[in-house]
């Protein structure tokens, strides 16, 4: 648990001090992220990202969501600071989540995925 309030501390400072992140780069990172996601607007294993960065949480159609990401996404929306967040330690952040992936740790990484997903729109 401490080394997720570490990760933590580390995306949110990169994030505050204004780490630019590089959506080519981003590119790149998703890499981890296409065996259960994808940017065009089609649901896999994981829902649709296309579009994500300021949509409302666990609203994409048509995808099955668990009780725990509803629960949690309850009033949120997708921004920069909570995307950050949760990259680095999803079942730390939504403990019940069928996500199985671990998290990004490096700060730019993070960045990097954020400025890529925040050029995907909902329409391509």
């Amino acid at each position: 648990m401490k080394s997720i309030a570490l990760s933590a501390f580390f995306v949110l400072a990169a994030a505050s001090s204004g780490v630019a992140g590089d959506a080519d780069a981003g590119r790149a990172v998703f890499r981890k992220c296409a065996a259960c996601h994808a940017t065009d607007p089609v649901n896999r294993v994981g829902p649709s990202l296309a579009g994500i960065v300021g949509r409302p949480v666990a609203s994409f159609p048509e995808y099955g969501y668990s009780s725990a990401m509803i629960a949690f996404g309850k009033d949120r929306v997708w921004d920069e600071g909570l995307l950050a967040e949760y990259l680095a330690a999803p079942r730390a952040m939504v403990p019940g989540t069928a996500m199985a992936f671990a998290g990004l740790k490096r700060p730019q990484d993070i960045a990097d995925i954020i400025a890529f997903l925040k050029g995907v729109s909902a329409a391509q």
